[in-house]
């Protein structure tokens, strides 16, 4: 059941309403349907990063052979270099979502609010002329639980999103240093929304905060800030947090996709289940185990993780109903995932190809329902 909303967030939703009508009267039609470019052999991929020119902040190392500018024009662009990549490594579909930090970088809560709506309506707007290559996970500010399940809600059922991608933590605060997860009780009325409306939710990683940055890489480690290795660290233990306090207990339907082949959870399931079951004797609310997780509300994809030994053996750990295949563009080239994807016909049976490639996708997002 979705929870009854309080008195004082019924202007927010009117508000929501208001915007929907004024700006986006035609694209509700175009985004709910539910047509898409199926091939029927073509990948489906969805850590694929866009954004708007008010989010472009940059700072971001482009891939060997880019330049700062060329990421910069992809990471803005839909329609041309994009779909036109996409064409030629066939792709079929590509969900499309704000690059990182987005709005989990906005302290302020009214500004964070505000810029997910104006996020969320200019990605619908990007991609209204052609959802049939095209869909959308919702950009949102977690700072209020309610508003972000409003708001999750609004882009689901009136802009036909498929569910939201999340960059790991909210900075909240005055100084920036208040960090906001999404594994505490007062987040349920949110994970409530995710259920009901029975979408996935994507962690993504972000750069830490200054203050953590600070303390942890800038006098020793700072080559280490971002994807080589603070991103695993930071995310993963974001995503432990949900095991170990319990969301998944109370909401077991619960879907959340992790990327980069599960930030390295998978390849430490025995010590981490046999650590954490000590846990269990101090309180911890968990009642299963992490292995058990990734069979029921845990999902990874292979973004910008092209290590086939590793998918080999998450293949034994978790079987691949729980790995999906995506690219991280356009922080990784689209050629680079493709040649990786391509050679695996020398270790993967056509069925579990297929499957990696677009079964799951389709079943995940429900794209042919």
């Amino acid at each position: 059941m979705i929870y009854i909303l309080e008195a004082q967030y019924c202007v927010y939703q009117f508000k929501m309403k208001l915007l929907s009508l004024i700006i986006l009267p035609t694209l509700t039609s175009l985004c709910l349907a539910r047509s898409w470019n199926d091939t029927g052999v073509g990948t489906i991929v969805f850590e694929e990063a866009w954004t708007t020119l008010e989010m472009n902040t940059g700072g971001v190392a482009p891939p060997v052979g880019q330049t700062s500018d060329e990421l910069s024009a992809n990471l803005l662009d839909v329609h041309n270099q994009r779909l036109r990549q996409m064409d030629e490594n066939g792709i079929d579909f590509m969900v499309l979502s704000c690059a990182s930090p987005c709005i989990q970088g906005i302290s302020d809560p009214k500004i964070a609010a505000e810029m997910a709506v104006n996020v969320n309506n200019q990605l619908a707007a990007q991609i209204a002329n052609n959802t049939l290559r095209f869909g959308g996970f919702a950009a949102l500010s977690m700072h209020n639980p309610t508003e972000a399940a409003l708001e999750l809600n609004r882009t689901v059922k009136e802009l036909g999103f498929f569910g939201a991608l999340v960059n790991d933590y909210q900075q909240s605060g005055p100084d920036n240093d208040t960090l906001l997860y999404y594994d505490q009780p007062e987040y349920d009325v949110f994970w409530q929304m995710v259920t009901d409306l029975d979408v996935p939710v994507y962690f993504h990683p972000r750069v830490n905060v200054p203050t953590i940055l600070d303390l942890l890489y800038a006098n020793h480690a700072q080559w280490l800030i971002g994807p080589a290795q603070e991103f695993a660290v930071t995310l993963s233990t974001h995503i432990l947090g949900l095991c170990t306090n319990g969301v998944f207990d109370r909401f077991p339907s619960l879907k959340i996709i992790v990327g980069h082949l599960g930030e390295r959870i998978p390849s430490d399931f025995i010590r981490i289940d046999d650590l954490l079951q000590r846990q269990r004797l101090l309180g911890m609310p968990m009642q299963r185990n992490i292995t058990d997780y990734w069979q029921t509300n845990l999902f990874e994809t292979t973004s910008g993780n092209f290590a086939t030994n590793l998918l080999l053996f998450h293949r034994e750990e978790i079987g691949l109903d729980r790995i999906l295949y995506s690219i991280d563009y356009p922080y990784v080239t689209i050629q680079e995932a493709t040649n990786w994807v391509n050679s695996l016909t020398n270790v993967l049976n056509p069925e579990e190809l297929t499957r990696l490639r677009r079964g799951l996708a389709i079943e995940l997002l429900k794209l042919n329902d």
